[in-house]
């Protein structure tokens, strides 16, 4: 918007400099030529007095010689011939107009101008005493015609191109004042999405742009009021699963021993974990899935070791063969582990929910120099559209699914600059890959020292 401003100010500018300019410039032109010959008629009257008394040639001459036009050589006189048997014409002074322009104006007594080498002639026709015409001629040099009009033409020019910059002046300042609010607009617009909910735009600026700013800074306020209603509400709701999960609890308390016993305590101990999470989270107002430092994250093959062993009384009890691989040494992974015991979870959870009793799961972990894969992979009939099962809360099509489960996997992915895809596995159906990003980052136990794992392309192989 600015640039467009100062290029109409300059095109305006210009067009009215040139409309008003050029027609000027020509106008001294034509003064200084009128001053030209006003001058030379006045240098050919001075010598018309003289003519009328007498026309010899010493008073003549002296009379040419005491004019400036004929000081300089710039006047002649030419006296036609008198009457009677003799006499000829008398041409005083140096005479440069032709001779069909004194006859002409000879026989048409009337000022006249004619074009000569080096300039123009004034040829002005003057009465003698014995009732004959005799013509003075006045030598106008070009330069004097043109005396003037360069610097007068510079002159305009120079008023022309200072009516061109302050124009170009203005127009910036003017384009600065409405540009500045509309980019601290578009600025806070920016920060605004990306989560900075403290960004405000000040309410200056043309009244158009102090509108905007004010709905802006109102809209911003609203957005505030209302995630603190939805994290209020969040925490409410989270909190009214505290009773019932006390219950529960109590109930699990008397089952006795046995492993079946056991893993309901552990479900419900680790259900109590979660709403803990959930509430702090809303109370906090800060999300909790995120890249651990240097110090944090956890040992991904532990976390699976744990995580199916939880599983396997559940598949070993709907007849489901179970494999695990990649997870005989430890591996470093810069992700909480409670997120990544959640993103494990909610794949085998699926697995168990929308295949059939019987089918065949497995897990494996990849370990490379930059990242680590762990597949998720069944038997089972396979996902029909995998673009739409990724798609954010969109359950891919599939009955009893709300996509929840996907969207807890790809935040602990997306939180170490990894992704989730989905594609066939060796097994014949779904095969989940949750690429968990290493690049700079540095566990526990040091530098990382594995292969490096192509992020496009083949699946890379699983570590010896």
């Amino acid at each position: 918007m600015r640039w467009a401003l100062v290029k109409v100010a300059v095109a305006v500018t210009v067009m009215v400099v040139v409309a008003f300019a050029v027609p000027l410039g020509l106008v001294i032109k034509e003064m200084a030529r009128d001053r030209a010959f006003s001058n030379a008629e006045r240098q050919a009257a001075a010598i018309a007095p003289t003519l009328s008394i007498t026309t010899d040639r010493e008073q003549l001459e002296r009379a040419i010689a005491s004019t400036n036009a004929g000081a300089e050589g710039r006047m002649a006189v030419h006296v036609p011939a008198a009457p009677g048997p003799g006499a000829g014409r008398l041409d005083i002074g140096r005479g440069r107009a032709a001779e069909k322009d004194l006859a002409t104006v000879q026989r048409i007594p009337r000022a006249a101008m004619a074009e000569v080498v080096g300039g123009s002639v004034l040829l002005q026709p003057t009465a003698l005493g014995s009732g004959q015409i005799a013509i003075v001629e006045i030598y106008v040099p070009q330069n004097e015609v043109s005396k003037g009009v360069t610097t007068a033409w510079l002159v305009l020019a120079g008023v022309g191109l200072a009516l061109i910059v302050g124009s170009v002046a203005v127009a910036d300042r003017l384009g600065v004042r409405m540009v500045e609010p509309a980019q601290r607009l578009a600025g806070a617009a920016h920060a605004l999405g990306e989560g900075k909910l403290g960004a405000r735009v000040p309410e200056e600026g043309p009244a158009e742009l102090r509108s905007a700013a004010i709905a802006f800074n109102s809209m911003a306020d609203q957005v505030v009021g209302l995630l603190a209603n939805e994290r209020e509400l969040a925490a409410d709701l989270s909190h009214r699963l505290r009773t019932p999960l006390t219950v529960l609890r109590l109930n699990a308390a008397s089952l006795g021993e046995g492993p079946a016993a056991d893993q309901t305590r552990a479900a419900v101990a680790q259900l109590e974990r979660e709403v803990d999470t959930i509430i702090r989270t809303a109370r906090e107002a800060k999300p909790q899935t995120g890249a651990a430092g240097p110090a944090g994250g956890c040992d991904v093959s532990e976390v699976v070791r744990e995580r199916m062993d939880f599983w396997s009384a559940l598949a070993e009890d709907e007849g489901r063969p179970a494999r695990v691989a990649g997870i005989g040494r430890p591996v470093r992974i810069p992700v909480v582990r409670a997120e990544l015991a959640a993103a494990l979870d909610a794949l085998l959870g699926n697995v168990f929910r929308h295949t059939p009793e019987g089918t065949a799961f497995s897990v494996d972990v990849h370990n490379g120099e930059d990242a680590v894969i762990v597949l998720v992979s069944d038997a089972g009939p396979g996902i029909a559209d995998p673009r739409a099962a990724l798609a954010r809360g969109n359950s891919g099509g599939r009955e009893g699914s709300t996509g929840l489960g996907l969207d807890i996997v790809r935040r602990v992915a997306e939180s170490t600059g990894g992704d989730v895809r989905i594609g066939r596995s060796v097994l014949g159906g779904t095969e989940v890959r949750i690429w968990i990003g290493l690049d700079g980052w540095r566990g526990a136990d040091g530098p990382r020292r594995g292969h490096r794992l192509r992020r496009r392309g083949r699946r890379a192989s699983p570590d010896p």
